[in-house]
């Protein structure tokens, strides 16, 4: 039987469509599943999911409209805010790509993004939008489009090229807007901080991030039941799809917050009974030191979760003992798998102190050495996976998505060492291992032994340059209130608990670590300010 080739066409577009399971196709089954289940709150709205998907078709009628398109590549610069929400889901709607922008970027930053990825829209908050105007400028772009503008405000004259979102929305469907998009269509690239001059661009597919949602909920025990706080940036992958995208993937419900306040956070835990958290090491250490940590009522927080940078061991110690209901989850990842590859579950929190945990259920991953040939266990390597999660590649940048995939793994830059039961556990980044007299030093295992001194608060170790040890071992403490510390102290306590190579050749103290949005401490800007130290001594 000869079968029509137009037919074949026909029936293959419906099988997609029908089989389809992209980010936009998220929500739509939630709010039909659960339409009054209370979705999200920012400020004085609180949604459900009939009104937040509602919301989003309006939106996402609104961006066809006006000629957005599939493919399009569209950033997006704000704050944490329920319009950040939408946009997301009515972007992928389309079929059009975001490109999220850290709000901390210098303007000469953003245009590079800008230029880089080719981006033809602009959509920010009023605080954002003269940015992305300044770093727009030699740059045709299609769309303006301002959020969070409320009934009441009126938009400033110099704004008059942009269109809010209140506005363009206004009056449109609310019906589910489709449009032919399959599962591994381009749907967020995200611009690594990255090490280098200039950031990479990684593409992160629908079928790569629906897959890594089912591993984050899965390895996070998480359920349509939880509340849980959004308080690290969204424009950040752990925020963006550890926790926002699975969140309402399951239908459970999330309170926005601009940022991360640990006053804020601890006021919001008790008042909307959150009941999952997720924070680096460094906002649960601002958190412990809170003086309302103890006064409010965080007997609702469940479900804990820290990534992003190694938690201290004394810390996590601590957190188990004011907090005796939470559970604690490590999250171990990078952008270029969406983020999650590992996790430490609760019951091994302190029976594998320190480890990353296993890998994720949709995640192979091994330890190889120089010549990526795997490496025995208990011995140190570079952490490799492969995974549905993982990116496409880095935009306009074969030659370097080459070498990231060389052997048909993922290479993520982190050494490590997996023990007999399968954990790992992250030794450091490459960039941050110290050659010092010719030997390395793992400035995790520096900073781990100076956390277990009284009167540390936070600690930061890296390398500074140094004639003679060629980087001479330098750690910088943020001492806790009333702390009597001296660079002499620390020293004498370093050599009684690490190899006499390990040891610090400097200390210093600061009032804070340099941070960024995530809570990594910026040790690029820590190396800079420090650099001259060794001449001062």
């Amino acid at each position: 039987m000869n079968t029509d080739s137009n037919v074949l066409d026909g029936l293959e577009k419906l099988l997609k469509r029908a089989r389809r399971n992209t980010l936009g196709d998220l929500l739509a089954r939630t709010r039909e599943r659960t339409p009054d289940k209370f979705a999200l709150v920012y400020r004085d709205k609180r949604l459900n999911y009939e009104e937040l998907d509602s919301l989003v078709n309006q939106t996402a009628y609104a961006f066809r409209q006006r000629g957005m398109k599939k493919g399009d590549m569209i950033t997006v610069m704000s704050k944490n805010s329920l319009d950040f929400v939408v946009v997301n889901f009515a972007l992928a709607r389309i079929g059009a790509v975001m490109v999220p922008i850290n709000y901390m970027l210098t303007k000469e930053d953003v245009a590079y993004i800008l230029e880089h990825a080719k981006v033809c829209g602009l959509i920010a908050s009023e605080e954002y939008a003269p940015v992305l105007e300044q770093a727009s400028l030699g740059r045709e772009m299609k769309f303006r489009f301002l959020m969070d503008i409320d009934d009441g405000d009126i938009l400033d004259g110099r704004m008059e090229d942009w269109s809010a979102l209140r506005d363009i929305r206004q009056d449109q469907p609310t019906d589910f807007v489709d449009a032919d998009i399959s599962d591994d269509d381009l749907c967020h690239v995200l611009y690594t901080s990255g090490t280098e001059s200039r950031p990479k661009g990684v593409m992160l597919t629908h079928k790569s991030i629906v897959s890594e949602y089912v591993s984050c909920i899965v390895d996070g025990d998480m359920a349509d039941g939880d509340v849980l706080i959004h308080a690290l940036p969204m424009y950040h992958s752990a925020q963006l799809h550890c926790f926002l995208g699975p969140s309402i993937y399951l239908g459970s419900s999330g309170i926005i917050l601009d940022g991360a306040s640990p006053e804020v956070i601890l006021h919001t835990i008790e008042k909307e009974g959150a009941t999952q958290l997720f924070c680096p090491p460094t906002v649960w250490i601002a958190l412990l030191r809170h003086p309302e940590f103890d006064t409010r009522d965080l007997s609702t927080l469940e479900k804990c979760y820290y990534g992003a940078a190694i938690m201290p061991r004394e810390i996590l110690k601590e957190l188990s003992e004011r907090l005796p209901n939470a559970r604690f989850w490590n999250f171990y990842g990078q952008t270029e798998v969406a983020p999650l590859a590992t996790a430490l579950q609760p019951e091994d929190q302190l029976r594998k102190l320190g480890s990353a945990g296993k890998p994720s259920l949709n995640m192979q991953t091994k330890i190889v050495d120089e010549n990526d040939e795997e490496v025995p266990r208990g011995e140190i390597g570079e952490i490799v996976h492969r995974t549905p999660h993982a990116m496409k590649g880095y935009l306009h940048d074969p030659e370097k998505t080459l070498e990231a995939f060389r052997g048909g793994w993922f290479h993520s830059g982190d050494l490590g060492v997996m023990d007999e039961e399968g954990y790992i556990t992250i030794i450091d980044r490459k960039k941050d291992m110290i050659n010092t007299g010719g030997v390395n030093v793992s400035s995790r295992e520096v900073e781990e032994a100076i956390y277990q001194l009284e009167g540390v608060s936070e600690v930061a170790v890296i390398g500074i340059p140094d004639k003679y040890w060629i980087e001479a071992v330098t750690a910088i403490i943020v001492p806790k209130e009333g702390s009597d510390l001296t660079e002499e102290s620390v020293i004498a306590y370093c050599r009684g608990v690490l190899s006499k190579f390990k040891v610090p050749k400097y200390v210093a103290f600061a009032d804070s670590l340099p941070k960024n949005p995530s809570g990594k401490v910026l040790k690029r800007e820590l190396r800079d300010e420090y650099e001259g130290l060794g001449e001062e001594n």
